[in-house]
């Protein structure tokens, strides 16, 4: 399974259009169910979003995530709605409490 965190500062001006294009995503999500993605987005503050997706996909394939019109959507311009480029990093669990199991 790939963990990976995702780190960045959004354009103040463009936090609500963030938002409602992750909404976007976290609606096509429950409409599709994919079983081989988990991901969760959060916004610290005004302007900091974080996002962990894990997804279980064979190397080289594209996952579930990144199959979704509104996710494609969300990214066709989204660092123009940044800061600055994200931080982007392979997660290592240390802990975990109610959050990944099912």
């Amino acid at each position: 399974m790939k963990q990976q965190i995702v780190i960045y500062k959004a354009k103040r001006e463009h936090n609500a259009e963030n938002d409602r294009l992750l909404k976007d995503v976290f609606a096509e999500l429950q409409e599709r169910q994919p079983k081989d993605v988990r991901y969760v987005a959060a916004r610290l503050g005004e302007d900091t979003y974080i996002h962990i997706v894990f997804t279980d996909t064979p190397e080289g394939e594209p996952g579930s995530l990144s199959k979704l019109e509104a996710f494609r959507v969300y990214q066709a311009e989204v660092r123009s709605r940044l800061q600055a480029p994200p931080v982007i990093g392979e997660a290592t669990i240390i802990g975990d409490y109610r959050m990944l199991s099912e």
